[in-house]
């Protein structure tokens, strides 16, 4: 089993994550560092009611995963999360790490939200997210993924 540790980021400014941005933007996948100019300009800080930014931490303090719960801003319903800005590193993939890193943030997200909604474009997020429990959205634009919360 592998040695790593979770953590709420409340200072994203403090964290190196060249190394996420670098292999994500390899993979064609610009939102980590959309996620990083957010969070310096202010846009997205994720520090409203609910809202919350979580990185793993392996043994050598190393950030290897992140994702962010915020309110949903396509929506107009203050109890509807949505999972953002989530990424981990290739060399920790499919070592239950992802799972981990949603579940903790889908047990935090309980005190403020019903549902949870998220975007994927990728066939592998679609299986993950599936693997964790949530629907496919049909018709909807703004999300692919959703999950109600039990209270």
């Amino acid at each position: 089993m592998l040695d790593f540790k979770i953590e709420k980021i409340t200072n994203l400014m403090t964290i190196d994550i060249s190394h996420l941005i670098m292999e994500s933007k390899e993979g064609g996948f610009c939102f980590i560092e959309r996620l990083v100019n957010d969070y310096k300009n202010g846009t997205n800080t994720f520090n409203k009611k609910g809202e919350g930014l979580y990185g793993v931490f392996n043994d050598k303090g190393v950030l290897i995963a992140i994702g962010g719960m915020n309110i949903d801003p396509y929506s107009n319903d203050p109890e509807i999360g949505r999972l953002r800005r989530f990424y981990v590193l290739k060399e920790y993939r499919r070592k239950g790490i992802g799972r981990f890193l949603v579940n903790q943030i889908l047990f935090a997200a309980r005190r403020t939200f019903k549902k949870v909604v998220l975007h994927t474009d990728t066939d592998d997020g679609d299986w993950f997210y599936t693997s964790l429990g949530f629907s496919k959205s049909i018709g909807d634009p703004n999300f692919t993924h959703y999950i109600k919360l039990k209270i």
